[in-house]
């Protein structure tokens, strides 16, 4: 049978799709998306790598000019602080060369407060800078920050010590020098050059601005004391020098705007006055006198220090103004950048939204109509062929199919490639509908063949079972129930052909069967029955329509586990109700059991259905299994047990059991059977409940689930005895007739008798003999041995009453406290012969009504018994203790499905 594709979506595994994977580098092996966008993107990127750096070039232009414009903040609280600070030099000198008196200390101590907000504000504008704002800006603002607390040292040495002017004014220069080297670093990371030239300015007019000071200081100390000290002149030259220095410098640096406010700034009288008086003391020194700034006032050093006041104050105003200069400029320069990284940005977003809206535009017109192709070839692949071809397969008779096209109707090559598919679309439906059909006149020839074949096997059934009831002799009676079981096996194999080519089972039951009946149904259908060892522990009842496919399912299973595991162990069959609903059904054995792998593979074959191919020739029995148990849903799992075999686990859903049917009175045994009667139609013998058991060796019960019914195990139980489960059921008439009706046995039999049949070994090991007489009714011999209470023919008394094993359990119960005559010298009780046995125990057997009494057995016959007795007693035994598996010549060590 050809393999049925099953439906699973579009399968990645394709070879293209394979062959995509590995050669994914190839440029042919690419998609068209791909190469459309590969088409578009190098070029683009291109654009948006240029745009994005003009932006990153742009936003860090901004954060360079961000960090100037913070330098050039601190930079203007840097100018005040100098500017107050030498001012506070300038009044401390001349404090100091007055003879520190008291009428010049206070202006010195006033200027303290200006000096100290200054300061203040340095220490806040430098805790803006990191290293970020360059290595040496932030090297000097250290230094800077670490000079801030000499100023009030400096002012206590000056106040409290005699310490002359030069030194006091050395000190508070040596401050304001490292102040003064700030501008130079505020400009550093700009590059604008006009930006540079104002920095440079400031710091040119910084400097400028600390020498005029100092001349202040120094001449205002030279006319308190009317002389120059040592060193003093030296110094003033000095300063005068650095301040014309310096003022060059600015001038050559500075805009024409700056130019232009220094020159109104630092102009007027006091200006003009100060510089006359510094021409005075300079020639009255050359002359050696004493220094007279001005002759008609005493306070010359007064009018000095005022009119130097007025060139220092508007040096400083013009610093101010270059200050605010260079923040607008950092500001302006800082906007600028941000803007055009804004608008870079901009640019190029607009750019790659228009790149790629064409892109997809163009894209979409190719890779659509490609991607509905795809698709729906993908979804026929997967999806519609498969299921068109299982609807085919299905309906057997091959009629043809609409076949829907792709929706692709444009005329490109696209276009014609879909119409193409559809092409070979329609021959793949109609291949498959002549396969299909192909496939039903298949199925139709199984079908045919097997149904011939049963029809003679059922023949031979029926022959079979007529030589059985005229037989009288044990051992032929042996040979054709082997026979008979053979022919049994002959139609299981009839009825796995009709379930390979899809047919119902040709046998159907209308009415509950107990799973003790269907146990027993299944064990007439494979060789060997002897091995098998039944233990139910349930009394429920499987529904009518499902009663022959699960006895042909145990059947199945019963015979793979007789195959595979030696001839001197036996099989069990267990069966126990589970909590919640339903029933599980175990069949263990000391085979030798499956490899994991194979193992595996057959729990996956029996969850799901497999398809018919030419495996199931190989494994016949697991596909009718798995398909008897996906049919009423029944699960079905295999796995190894203690002994190293295999148990096979059923479990038989809730929907499939009934309680079992309450027992009525028998109709008369000699009326014809009919098949629409029901098992429980004829009630069974009254019988003890069940024994405890506990489950041999190999059976896999550690592997089972809970059963709400499992009773308290009390000893092993290795074979079938006449005190087992269900003593008797099996050797009555009736049940006979059931057997015979569940394995398809022949029907009503002329003259109003059941067909009852002869065996010499019950299946279940009673062990029975035969007694020949002759019944005008067909009462056969063999049925006198096997004959139950059930069918007396005494029918004088037709009321219904309590069966006689009722009374006897009766007894065995009033037995349970045995009656005694006294105690013994040491305590023990004294046992009162045949006073505690059951009725019926100890009697002699009376003979049936009508029936001529069993023969005497023979000797020989009683030595083969007690021999097979004493055997079978051993091997349970050895089975029990020593837990090990006979040695097994096996062909193979695998394990196959028989045939």
């Amino acid at each position: 049978m050809t393999k049925q594709p099953t439906a699973r979506g579009p399968r990645p595994r394709l070879a293209h799709v394979r062959r995509r994977q590995k050669r994914r580098l190839r440029l042919r092996d690419w998609r068209v998306r791909a190469r459309l966008v590969a088409l578009i993107l190098i070029p683009t990127g291109v654009g948006v790598v240029l745009g994005a750096q003009q932006v990153i070039t742009s936003w860090a232009a901004a954060g360079q000019y961000q960090r100037v414009l913070e330098k050039a903040e601190l930079g203007d609280a840097v100018v005040e602080l100098t500017h107050q600070l030498a001012r506070e030099r300038d009044l401390a000198v001349y404090f100091v060369a007055a003879g520190r008196p008291d009428g010049r200390a206070e202006p010195l101590r006033r200027q303290f407060a200006p000096v100290d907000e200054a300061v203040a504000a340095v220490r806040a504008k430098a805790q803006v800078l990191t290293p970020d704002h360059g290595e040496s800006a932030w090297t000097i603002t250290q230094q800077m920050i670490s000079r801030l607390p000499e100023i009030p040292a400096t002012r206590g040495i000056v106040q409290s010590t005699q310490l002359l002017a030069l030194p006091a004014l050395t000190k508070y220069s040596q401050i304001i020098n490292a102040f003064q080297q700030f501008h130079d670093q505020i400009a550093q990371g700009g590059d604008q050059e006009a930006l540079g030239n104002s920095v440079r300015a400031l710091s040119a007019l910084s400097k400028a601005h600390d020498a005029a000071s100092q001349q202040r200081g120094l001449l205002a100390a030279v006319a308190s004391a009317g002389r120059f000290q040592s060193g003093e002149l030296e110094r003033f030259m000095a300063a005068r020098a650095q301040q014309e220095s310096e003022i060059a410098v600015f001038r050559s640096v500075a805009t024409l705007d700056e130019l232009q406010t220094y020159d109104d700034t630092v102009t007027g009288t006091l200006v003009d006055r100060a510089e006359a008086i510094r021409l005075r003391a300079l020639a009255q020194v050359t002359g050696g006198g004493r220094i007279d700034l001005d002759p008609d006032r005493k306070d010359d050093a007064e009018r000095w220090f005022e009119a130097i006041s007025g060139t220092v104050d508007g040096m400083w105003t013009v610093q101010r103004r270059l200050g605010e200069s260079i923040n607008v400029q950092s500001r302006t320069l800082q906007d600028s950048a941000r803007r055009d990284a804004l608008l870079a940005a901009t640019y190029s977003l607009l750019l790659l939204l228009a790149v790629l809206m064409v892109t997809a535009i163009m894209a979409q017109s190719l890779v659509r109509p490609l991607r509905r192709l795809r698709t729906e070839a993908l979804h026929i692949a997967g999806v519609r062929l498969p299921r068109t071809v299982r609807s085919l397969h299905e309906a057997g008779d091959g009629t043809t199919v609409a076949i829907p096209p792709i929706g692709v109707d444009s005329l490109d090559e696209v276009g014609e490639v879909a119409r193409a598919f559809d092409e070979v679309h329609r021959e793949a439906v109609r291949l498959a509908g002549e396969e299909s059909r192909l496939r039903a006149n298949v199925n139709a020839m199984f079908v045919s063949l097997s149904r011939r074949s049963q029809t003679l096997v059922q023949r031979q059934i029926k022959l079979i079972d007529g030589l059985e009831r005229g037989e009288q002799d044990e051992q032929r009676l042996a040979s054709l129930f082997t026979l008979d079981h053979l022919a049994t096996r002959m139609r299981r194999n009839n009825e796995n052909l009709l379930l390979l080519a899809g047919q119902e089972p040709p046998r159907r039951w209308n009415k509950p069967v107990s799973v003790a009946d269907v146990v027993r149904a299944c064990l007439s259908e494979v060789e060997n029955y002897e091995r098998v060892t039944p233990r139910i522990a349930t009394r429920s009842a499987v529904s009518g329509q499902a009663v022959n496919d699960i006895i042909h399912l145990l059947a199945e299973l019963v015979e793979n586990a007789l195959s595979f595991s030696p001839q001197t162990t036996s099989v069990v069959v267990t069966a126990a109700a589970i909590e919640g609903g339903g029933a599980v059904l175990s069949i263990s054995d000391s085979g030798i059991g499956m490899v994991p792998d194979e193992l595996a593979q057959a729990n996956e074959r029996l969850a799901h259905v497999p398809t018919v191919d030419v495996s199931v020739s190989r494994r016949m029995g697991l596909f009718v299994v798995a398909r008897l148990a996906h049919r009423h849903g029944i699960r079905v799992q295999l796995h190894l047990n203690d002994s190293k075999g295999l148990t096979a686990t059923v479990f038989l859903p809730e929907a499939l059991l009934q309680p079992p049917a309450q027992p009525t009175p028998a109709a008369s045994f000699g009326r014809p059977f009919d098949i629409s009667d029901s098992w429980a139609a004829t009630p069974p013998p009254v019988v003890p409940p069940p024994r405890p058991y506990s489950p041999a060796v190999g059976a896999g019960s550690a592997d089972w689930p809970s059963f709400a019914t499992d009773p308290e195990p009390d000893k092993p139980s290795t074979g079938w005895s006449a005190s087992s489960i269900w003593p008797g059921v099996f050797d009555t008439p009736g049940a006979r007739a059931r057997f015979d009706l569940l394995r398809g046995g022949p029907g009503p039999v002329p003259g109003g008798s059941v067909p009852a049949r002869a065996i010499s070994v019950d299946p279940l090991g009673t062990g029975l003999g035969v007694a020949p007489v002759p019944d005008p009714d067909g009462y056969l011999p063999i049925f006198a041995a096997v004959k139950s209470a059930w069918f007396n023919h005494d029918t004088s008394d037709g009321a219904w009453s309590s069966p006689e094993a009722d009374a006897g359990w009766s007894a065995a119960e009033a037995a349970a406290s045995p009656a005694n005559d006294g105690t013994t010298a040491s305590g023990l009780p004294k046992r009162v012969p045949k006073a505690n046995l059951v009725p019926g125990s100890a009697d002699t057997p009376s003979v049936p009504k009508g029936v001529a009494p069993i023969p005497q057995i023979s000797p020989e016959q009683v030595r083969d018994r007690m021999a097979s007795y004493q055997q079978g007693f051993r091997a349970a035994r050895d089975d029990i203790c020593m837990r090990s598996i006979p040695p097994f010549d096996a062909g193979s060590t695998t394990r196959e499905e028989g045939p």
